[in-house]
C-alpha cells in the first residue's frame, strides 16, 4: 500500500503539486478576465438579480432554481478548506498567504462564469429525463473529444470518493470522537444512512437538502467567528495591516512562527484558495448544468457569485478569526503528527534570522544536511541528546515521548531526522489545520464553548461536501454508462462513505490529488479552446435580453 502511495505522489508532484500548476490555472482566470472585460466586476450586482429568479421564464428546462444549483455548488465548496485549509496557509505561509487567497477568488470568479456557461450550454437531458452536464459534455458535443470527456468524468468518478466521501468521512468521525468522545464506527453508520436518504432522491433532493443547510451552516459558522473578532476588535486592523505588510518582503518570525518567504506566502495562499473555490476544476459546472434557464450565460452570472462566497467571505472571515485571536502564531500542548516532525543537528540558533531560515529550508526540502541521524537517548520520556526537535514548523517545547507502556526508557533511532518505531509524540508546538482553527474559536465570548461550534461546522461543512460530490460522480458515471449505472455507483459511495470513518484514508488523498489534477488540465484546455465560443454567447445573451426586458438596465 505504502508503494502504491509514493508512486501516486510521485505523479502528483508532476501535475497537481508541480510549480506550473497554479499558475496554469491564474494564467487561465488572467486570460479570461482580460479577454471578455472582467465579467466578475461588471456582473456581480447583476448576478444577485438573477439568483432572485428576475428573470427567469415559464417552460425552462431544468431540474433545480439558480438559487439552489448555486447552493449545491457551494456545499461542494465550502468545507474543511474553509476551516482547515486558511489555517494550513497562514500557518505556512504567514498572514500575506491571505492575499493570495483572495487574489486566486477573484480570478477564479471569471474561470467559474466562463466553465458554468459552457457546461449549461452544452448539456444534454439523460435517459431517465435528468439534466446531465459538465465539461464532458462540451468536450463531446462542441470539441468533438469524447475520449477527452471521458477521461473527464473517470477522474470526476475518483475524486468523488477522494475529495467528497472518504476523507470527509474520516474527518468528520476523528472530529466527533476529539471533541465528544463518540465512536467512529457509530458516527459512520448514522450518516452513511442519512447520506443515502438525501443521494436516493437524486438532484431535486439535494438541492432541496443543500438550500437549507448551506445557509444555516453560514449563520452557525459565522456567529462564532464574531464572537472572536469582535472580542478582539482591537485587533482587527493590525491583522488587515499584517495581510498586505509582508506580501513582498515575506512575513518575519513572530511568537513561536519561524518565518515565511514570499514564494510561501504565494505557493500556499494561491494553493489553498484553488483548493477551497474548486475554480477551472470542472466540478461545480456538474450542478450548475442542472439548473432551469433559457440561457446559459445566466448561470455563468450565478457561478461567479460562487468564489466570491466561498473564499473572499468565509476564508477572509476564518483568516481575521486566526490572526485577530493571536493563536497562528502561539505554541499550545498537543499530540504530535509523524509528518510535521523533523530532528536537527542542534547548530543552529533560532534567535538569528539564519538559523530560522535554514529550519525552514529543511522543511522544504531545499537543503537537508542538518538532518539528525543517530540515536537519541530517551530518559523518561525526556530527551537527553542536545538536539533540535521541530514540530508543525516550530521548535517544540516539553517533548515527551511514550511507547504502550507509558513514558520511554531507552534510545530512539533518528534517520533523516525521522524518528523510527511505533512511538507516541506529544509536547507544545505551532499548530494547524482544523485544530488551529478550534482554538481561535475559543478566544470569543463562547470561551471554551467555541471549539463546539468548529466541530458542528466541520460535521455540516463535510457532510455537505459528501452530499454535493455524490451527484458529481452519478453525472459522471451517467456520460459513462449512462443512467442504470447511477444506482450502483451510489451504492458503493455509502459503503464506502462508512468504512473511511474508521480506516486510513492516507492513500485517498493522494489518489484525490491526482485526479483533482486530470479533472483540471482537460478543462482548461477545453475552455481556451472555446474561448470565442465563450465571447459569442455572452454577446448573444444580452441581444436577446434587450429584446426580453427592455426597460432593465444592463451592466454590458
Amino acid at each position: 500500500m505504502q508503494q502504491l502511495n509514493d508512486f501516486l505522489s510521485l505523479i502528483d508532484s508532476y501535475i497537481g503539486s508541480s510549480p506550473w500548476f497554479p499558475y496554469a490555472l491564474l494564467g487561465t482566470g488572467l486570460f479570461f478576465t482580460i479577454y471578455l472585460g472582467f465579467p466578475q466586476i461588471r456582473y456581480f450586482g447583476f448576478a444577485f438579480k438573477v439568483v432572485s429568479g428576475k428573470f427567469d421564464k415559464a417552460g425552462d428546462e431544468g431540474d433545480t432554481s439558480h438559487f439552489q444549483a448555486l447552493t449545491t455548488a457551494l456545499s461542494g465548496t465550502v468545507g474543511t478548506g474553509n476551516i482547515a485549509g486558511v489555517a494550513l496557509a497562514v500557518h505556512v505561509g504567514g498572514p500575506a498567504a491571505i492575499f493570495w487567497m483572495l487574489a486566486t477568488a477573484a480570478v477564479g470568479m471569471c474561470t467559474k462564469f466562463v466553465e458554468v456557461t459552457l457546461s449549461h450550454k452544452y448539456r444534454e437531458k439523460a435517459e431517465d429525463g435528468s439534466m446531465a452536464g459538465g465539461p464532458m459534455y462540451y468536450m463531446k458535443n462542441k470539441l468533438n473529444m469524447k475520449w477527452l470527456g471521458v477521461v473527464f468524468a473517470a477522474a470526476t468518478v475518483l475524486s468523488s470518493f477522494g475529495t467528497g466521501s472518504l476523507p470527509q468521512s474520516n474527518s468528520i468521525a476523528d472530529s466527533m470522537k476529539e471533541v465528544f468522545g463518540l465512536d467512529e464506527m457509530l458516527v459512520g453508520g448514522v450518516l452513511a444512512v442519512l447520506l443515502a436518504f438525501v443521494i436516493i432522491g437524486g438532484i431535486k433532493r439535494i438541492a432541496a437538502v443543500t438550500e437549507k443547510l448551506v445557509p444555516g451552516m453560514a449563520i452557525l459558522y459565522f456567529i462564532g467567528a464574531f464572537a472572536v473578532i469582535f472580542n478582539n476588535l482591537e485587533n482587527i486592523g493590525p491583522s488587515f495591516i499584517s495581510i498586505f505588510a509582508d506580501l513582498f518582503s515575506g512575513s518575519a518570525a513572530t511568537g513561536g512562527f519561524l518565518g515565511a518567504s514570499i514564494s510561501l506566502a504565494f505557493g500556499k495562499g494561491v494553493g489553498r484558495g484553488l483548493f477551497s473555490n474548486e475554480a477551472g476544476q470542472g466540478s461545480a459546472p456538474i450542478a450548475h448544468a442542472s439548473a432551469k434557464g433559457h440561457e446559459p450565460v445566466s448561470e455563468g452570472f450565478v457561478a461567479i457569485l460562487e468564489p466570491f462566497i466561498d473564499t473572499i467571505v468565509i476564508c477572509t472571515i476564518t483568516g481575521l478569526v486566526l490572526l485577530s485571536s493571536g493563536v497562528w502564531n502561539e505554541k499550545y500542548q498537543n499530540n504530535f503528527d509523524f509528518s510535521d516532525i523533523y530532528v536537527l543537528e542542534n547548530s543552529i540558533s533560532l534567535d538569528e534570522e539564519e538559523g530560522r531560515h535554514t529550519v525552514i529550508n529543511h522543511i522544504e526540502g531545499v537543503d537537508r544536511n542538518m538532518l539528525y541521524n543517530g540515536d537519541l537517548e530517551i530518559r523518561n520520556g525526556k530527551i537527553a541528546t542536545d538536539v533540535l526537535f521541530i514540530h508543525a514548523r516550530s521548535e517544540a517545547e516539553n517533548v515527551l515521548i511514550e511507547d504502550g507502556d507509558g513514558p520511554y526508557n531507552g534510545t530512539l533511532a533518528i534517520l533523516d531526522g525521522k524518528p523510527q518505531g511505533d512511538f507516541a509524540f506529544s509536547g507544545k508546538s505551532l499548530v494547524h489545520s482544523a485544530a488551529l482553527t478550534a482554538i481561535a474559536f475559543t478566544k470569543g465570548f463562547f470561551g471554551e464553548s467555541g471549539q463546539y461550534i468548529v466541530a458542528i461546522g466541520l460535521l455540516l461543512f463535510a457532510f455537505s461536501t459528501a452530499i454535493s460530490w455524490s451527484y458529481y460522480g452519478d453525472r459522471a458515471m451517467t456520460f459513462i454508462l449512462g443512467s442504470r449505472s447511477v444506482v450502483y455507483y451510489r451504492i458503493v459511495y455509502v459503503i464506502a462513505f462508512f468504512l473511511a470513518a474508521f480506516t486510513d484514508t492516507t492513500i485517498i488523498w493522494t489518489l484525490s490529488a491526482v485526479a483533482i489534477a486530470v479533472m483540471t488540465l482537460p478543462n482548461l484546455f477545453g475552455i481556451l479552446l472555446l474561448s470565442k465560443d465563450m465571447k459569442q454567447t455572452v454577446k448573444d445573451y444580452w441581444i436577446d435580453f434587450k429584446k426580453d426586458w427592455p426597460d432593465e438596465k444592463t451592466p454590458e
